[in-house]
């Protein structure tokens, strides 16, 4: 189960020794764009395991070779909105999982300048207010791209939102918390701060750039 953290009532951060394992995997710099889509993979898996526990489900009945029998079906539609397009890299990773789930694409990236959210691309499936909503941004830095991300599918009327990303900083933390308060962080770790430039120390490079081999 995550923790909760003293400061930040939104946020619940793994402490599980796989996920651990694999984001210190991710944060070497020697790791290769091949394992870093694969870590970044497993990671999002695990975290969705276990974010996915306040899921409504419903009864159904299912024939087996021998009988039938009582099971469970998801009560609500889900969908995931990765940000692109580093987001990418961890989507495969929860689908693997939660093959039922929807996929939206939402295109946002950070000036380098401002350091305001840009958007440019967003598609999503019609019905997507119905269900819940795991809205994948593998590093909450500033929190603008994210705490924007939320509020254009709360324009499009979801209630039901959660953000699961891999790292975050305290000030990306504190702007979802304090533009969405009802938006909970799931993330495997809080690391200290920004630099100049707002890349979260330690951190763990641009996602981006890692997994697809780009600078």
């Amino acid at each position: 189960m995550p923790r909760t953290h003293p400061e930040f009532a939104n946020l619940r951060i793994f402490n599980h020794p796989l996920i651990q394992l694999k984001l210190t995997k991710a944060r070497d710099k020697t790791t290769q764009p091949l394992e870093f889509r694969r870590t970044l993979n497993e990671i999002a898996g695990l975290m969705t395991y276990e974010a996915s526990r306040c899921f409504e489900t419903r009864d159904v009945q299912v024939q087996t070779p021998m009988e039938t029998t009582a099971g469970i079906g998801l009560g609500k539609p889900v969908t995931l909105v990765p940000i692109l397009r580093a987001c990418i890299g961890m989507t495969e990773g929860i689908m693997a999982v939660m093959p039922e789930a929807r996929v939206g694409h939402m295109g946002i990236y950070r000036d380098e300048i401002t350091l305001k959210p840009v958007a440019y691309y967003a598609k999503f499936p019609p019905d997507m207010a119905d269900g819940h909503v795991l809205l994948i941004d593998p590093m909450l830095a500033t929190g603008g791209s994210a705490s924007h991300a939320a509020s254009v599918l709360k324009d499009r009327g979801c209630i039901d939102i959660s953000l699961i990303c891999l790292v975050c900083a305290p000030a990306g933390v504190r702007k979802m918390m304090e533009d969405h308060p009802d938006v909970t962080v799931y993330t495997a770790a809080l690391d200290r701060e920004l630099n100049d430039k707002g890349y979260i120390l330690p951190g763990l490079g641009d996602a981006g750039d890692r997994i697809f081999g780009t600078q």
